[in-house]
């Protein structure tokens, strides 16, 4: 995302939503309730978060990287943005007034003044940069706070979020739909993707380039080739808007085939869908046959069914796999680790900066994300590191809250053990980005990604389906649900 590179194998207003008429569950079969005891405690979560939220949003209109909450009054904002942290203001901003948080006047005057604010960006392409100036909208071109150069890159999954949050506020707000369709109209996903070469799949591999660095038109030497991992809303984005076709769901990997090094030799078998030779492939974690994402964290996994249903339109392969995914992250923390407590994600490092956390076995990269600081490995046929190995586990709560949907009772319990344990939760923004469970150390920020995530997650909870209508309708309806109707993972 919008702070590190994925290397897949391809590359070696309620009113306004009216959501009445969505009746149906938004997490499909594989969905549990969240119990109705527990909706005071989820809203109240809510509601601290979204001040956070507001908290990061700046004069110029837009949200923040990050918070500081360490010192006693005011949180101190970060200079810069991205394109997804914009998206998380936009969308939670929009979640806020259905959950009757704002008003609707108030959504609208907050959304518009965003969107003011994203029409003035430069842009390249009809994309976003990767790094703003939060505060009056200049691109970066030297780090805060190192003077560090940063070089202008246009990412093709930050742009993803923040069309996600576009076009949810389009939905929200009737009057802004002309002034978003208008930027939108010159958003081309094919500018990020490579056609199928059946006679050289390497180079020509029917997936999204990483990006583009703008000063010298060069793209990223890799391709975002795994299924299973965040970058696929920027391919639901392009399926449904007709700029990519649909085979490209296709060229995606569920693992990498047979014959590549990766975290486990996958097992499944070779299909054929509409056309396209798929390998089927999966792993066993733990018993449980699963689809896995690059680097084994949740937000690979669980991001994009916030907004597209997946579990629900396919529930015996996305409902299944992302259940299981569940369900491996916990038995790591509780069983394989040993931390007592369960939730990996990238996020920042309780003692400073950022990281990816994952479960290194459910993620195809060989070494891939590990759950502590220490990175402390699992190995495909070696026996599990003993639990005492799995020191400086770094637990994130956004990982709980993307888990709700599939395991709602220990998500909450794990949630709250965090904050009666080391006291993870600001009583005024919500809970606090990462806990390091070995030595207590919390961090002192909130990113803004982080917390849009629990936003969306607390929204999807309280009152399903809140952000999810721009993405059941449509290109999504007739072009991307087809697709995963169609889904036969091997697990």
């Amino acid at each position: 995302m919008n702070r590190r590179t994925f290397l897949t194998a391809a590359g070696t207003g309620a009113a306004a939503l009216s959501l009445g008429a969505l009746t149906a569950p938004a997490a499909g079969a594989a969905a549990q309730p969240v119990r109705g005891s527990d909706s005071p405690l989820l809203l109240r979560w809510f509601r601290d978060t979204y001040r956070s939220i507001e908290a990061m949003t700046t004069d110029f209109g837009l949200a923040v990287d990050k918070i500081d909450v360490s010192g006693p009054g005011t949180p101190v904002q970060s200079r810069q943005t991205s394109p997804t942290n914009i998206g998380c203001g936009l969308w939670s901003t929009v979640a806020a007034a259905g959950l009757g948080v704002i008003d609707d006047a108030t959504m609208r005057r907050r959304l518009e003044h965003t969107v003011r604010a994203v029409e003035k960006l430069e842009r390249h392409h009809g994309f976003w940069l990767n790094w703003y100036d939060a505060h009056d909208g200049s691109v970066l071109t030297r780090w805060p706070g190192t003077g560090d150069p940063v070089r202008p890159f246009l990412s093709s999954v930050d742009n993803a979020w923040l069309i996600t949050g576009l076009r949810i506020a389009a939905d929200a707000a009737p009057a802004l739909r002309p002034r978003i369709a208008r930027i939108l109209a010159t958003a081309d996903w094919s500018y990020y993707y490579t056609p199928y070469d059946p006679a050289d799949p390497v180079t020509g591999p029917g997936q999204l380039r990483g990006g583009f660095w703008t000063d010298t038109g060069e793209p990223t030497g890799h391709h975002y080739g795994a299924l299973n991992t965040e970058p696929r809303m920027a391919s639901y984005l392009g399926i449904a808007d007709g700029s990519l076709p649909a085979d490209h769901y296709w060229h995606l990997l569920r693992t990498m085939l047979p014959e590549h090094e990766q975290e486990q030799h996958p097992q499944g078998g070779y299909v054929a869908m509409d056309g396209v030779r798929v390998w089927q492939g999966h792993y066993t974690h733990r018993g449980r046959k699963i689809v896995p994402s690059w680097g084994g964290s949740m937000f690979e996994a669980l991001m994009v069914p916030l907004f597209v249903p997946e579990a629900q339109w396919s529930p015996s392969s996305w409902g299944l796999t992302h259940q299981r995914y569940v369900r491996s992250q916990i038995e790591h923390g509780m069983q394989e680790a040993g931390y007592g407590y369960w939730g990996f994600s990238p996020a920042n490092i309780p003692e400073g900066g950022y990281q990816e956390y994952g479960v290194d076995a459910i993620g195809m990269q060989v070494d891939g994300y590990a759950s502590n600081t220490d990175r402390t490995y699992t190995k495909d046929g070696e026996p599990l590191p003993p639990a005492s190995a799995f020191t400086n586990g770094v637990v994130t709560p956004h990982a709980s809250f993307l888990a709700l949907p599939y395991a709602p009772d220990e998500a909450i319990a794990n949630l709250r053990a965090l904050d009666r344990d080391f006291g993870a939760y600001h009583a005024g923004y919500g809970f606090r980005d990462s806990v390091n469970v070995g030595t207590g150390r919390v961090s002192d920020y909130l990113l803004a990604l982080d917390q849009g995530m629990i936003a969306a997650a607390l929204a999807q909870a309280i009152r399903p389906g809140l952000l999810q209508r721009p993405f059941r309708t449509g290109g999504f309806r007739s072009k991307v649900r087809p697709l995963l109707a169609k889904e036969r993972f091997s697990i």
